[in-house]
């Protein structure tokens, strides 16, 4: 069941991809790995306390932390997972940015991020055992965990692909190299260096992106030419947002407007934007509150344009190569990119390209390596395993955590190898992890009857129902849904229903917390958020949020018909 999983797994997605670099091209790719050890190197003489490692001292501005945020997602997510979402579901992937990021990302600066910051937690773990107390904080902080190491080896196997087109190494190969640059620039820097980096990375991204997208669209035709190739290949609504999506009509992203508009735009974002603890810890990291609450939404504002940069070099690779994800072809839609690059680009501008490529997964992984080490940290090894020691002790750990899940990245990364694009593999993650934390959490922030007991069972059960949707109902062929993406859709909804059913039931029959100890940690009964924000209307966080919001729905009018 399910069109995109290969049970045999896909190891040599690349093979046959060799791309023909020459020495410009080594030569820009050693220049960038050696400005990202200097970064890091630069960046240690920093980090003195655990703050200063794993939040960089709370000192950043929100320019800095807005474009981090935003590269920190640019990783796998996004370039080989969004290219190839392109080229199989075609421009039905905007809605991963329109509906499916930005009122998300909004509703974190507006209205989440002062409690976030408030309360002057390292970690999203930590808030939970706040409001919810040890049990849910343990169980959250465990899924943390875990899911940071799934991620990071998404990253590192994406990176590990480009690695294997670019010099022809074995994977495994790849993805120690890979691993390597990423462990030795955080493990000296801390946070701050893999902000700083991401910074870099985000603008390196862009300028591989860009030529890629202007070059293929040349070799195409135009939009004009696109748009006739890939109607004549997947029929017209493969270039429109809504089209084919009524309930019962059939389409490529095996979903309806009701899934999309509930499974990814409501409990699949808000859970990944508005929990995903590599994200918020860039937010948390800022100066003060207005520079947090900034974060997300300064970051929104480039999110508007990035399918500009993936999802149509995604349709540009279904046009210029017919084998494209194709049975047999030995090309996945993940080789999107690594196909585009390999016929398009000059040298030069592809040693440009492949390095941006990396930056963007060294990106990805960098973010969910230092949420890992944070959480692990703080939330598990100080709270539960050893108490009570001094700050350079848990400043020692933090480093060895580092390794630690570094190592456990690369031991994931092939995990991803059994899914045909890595998108897939991503959203069943979300939805298994991420959604059932926001469901509670968001119940929790806003009904005070909310107890300890009834975050916690909510929690859990909500994670059950999205892995026994997926992998019971779905995979086994019990329901009936045409693709991955559709099914994690529904597993999204199953697990926000099933966690708010049991959150809500379990609190009412358990005893609730006294109101005078939720202060701050409930909307409604928060403390005064500090000092007001910058006065330069532009500035202001309602201005940001709504006009972000505004400028979404305007993208979606050239693709509504």
């Amino acid at each position: 069941m399910g069109d995109l999983y290969d049970p045999h797994g896909t190891y040599d997605l690349a093979e046959g991809l060799r791309l023909p670099v020459d020495g410009l091209d080594y030569a820009i790719l050693a220049l960038y790995f050696a400005v990202v050890l200097g970064v890091g190197w630069a960046a240690r003489r920093s980090v003195r306390t655990s703050l200063d490692f794993f939040l960089a001292g709370r000192s950043l501005p929100a320019w800095v932390t807005g474009l981090a945020f935003v590269a920190a997602n640019l990783g796998a997510t996004e370039i080989l997972g969004m290219a190839a979402n392109g080229a199989q579901y075609g421009v039905y992937t905007v809605h991963w940015y329109w509906i499916g990021a930005i009122p998300a990302m909004v509703f974190l600066g507006l209205v989440m991020m002062p409690f976030y910051y408030g309360s002057e937690v390292r970690s999203v773990p930590e808030f939970l055992l706040r409001r919810f107390g040890p049990s849910s904080h343990l169980l959250s902080s465990v899924i943390f965990a875990v899911s940071s190491v799934l991620i990071a080896g998404v990253n590192l196997y994406a990176m590990a692909i480009v690695l294997q087109a670019l010099l022809g190494w074995p994977q495994w190969v790849a993805v120690v190299v890979a691993g390597f640059f990423v462990l030795a620039y955080i493990t000296l820097g801390g946070l701050s260096s893999a902000v700083y980096n991401e910074v870099l990375q985000f603008f390196v991204i862009l300028a591989a992106l860009v030529p890629l997208t202007v070059v293929g669209l040349e070799r195409v035709g135009g939009w004009g030419g696109l748009s006739d190739r890939v109607t004549e290949r997947r029929g017209g609504d493969f270039l429109t947002a809504w089209g084919g999506t009524g309930i019962g009509h059939a389409n490529p992203l095996g979903a309806n407007w009701l899934t999309i508009v509930l499974g990814l735009g409501f409990v699949l974002s808000f859970g990944y934007w508005t929990t995903n603890f590599a994200e918020v810890q860039r937010a948390l990291s800022a100066k003060d509150l207005g520079a947090a609450r900034r974060t997300p939404l300064i970051a929104a504002f480039p999110k508007l344009l990035i399918p500009l940069a993936v999802v149509v070099p995604g349709l540009i690779a279904l046009a210029v190569e017919p084998a494209l994800g194709a049975p047999g072809s030995g090309l996945s839609y993940n080789d999107a990119i690594p196909v585009l690059m390999r016929d398009l680009l000059p040298n030069g501008v592809l040693g440009l390209a492949v390095t941006g490529l990396l930056a963007a997964f060294m990106a990805g992984m960098a973010a969910n390596v230092s949420s890992f080490n944070t959480v692990f940290t703080g939330d598990i090894w100080a709270a539960y395993v050893r108490p009570g020691r001094d700050d350079a002790y848990y400043l020692a750990a933090g480093r060895v955590m580092t390794v630690l899940g570094v190592l456990a990245g690369m031991g994931t990364a092939f995990l991803a190898a059994s899914f045909s694009n890595i998108m897939n593999y991503l959203q069943t993650l979300f939805s298994f992890f991420n959604v059932p934390l926001f469901c509670v959490f968001v119940i929790g922030m806003f009904w005070r009857r909310t107890t300890a007991a009834g975050g916690f069972w909510g929690l859990l059960s909500g994670t059950v129902a999205a892995m026994v949707h997926y992998f019971v109902l779905y995979r086994q062929g019990i329901v009936s849904i045409p693709s991955d993406q559709g099914a994690n859709f529904v597993s999204a909804i199953a697990a926000f229903a099933v966690g708010a059913v049991v959150t809500v039931s379990v609190s009412l029959f358990t005893e609730p917390r006294p109101a005078a100890s939720l202060a701050g940690l409930v909307h409604g009964m928060r403390p005064a958020d500090g000092p007001a924000d910058d006065g330069a209307w532009y500035r202001r966080p309602a201005v940001l949020g709504w006009g972000a919001v505004a400028l979404a729905a305007l993208c979606y009018v050239p693709f509504s018909f």
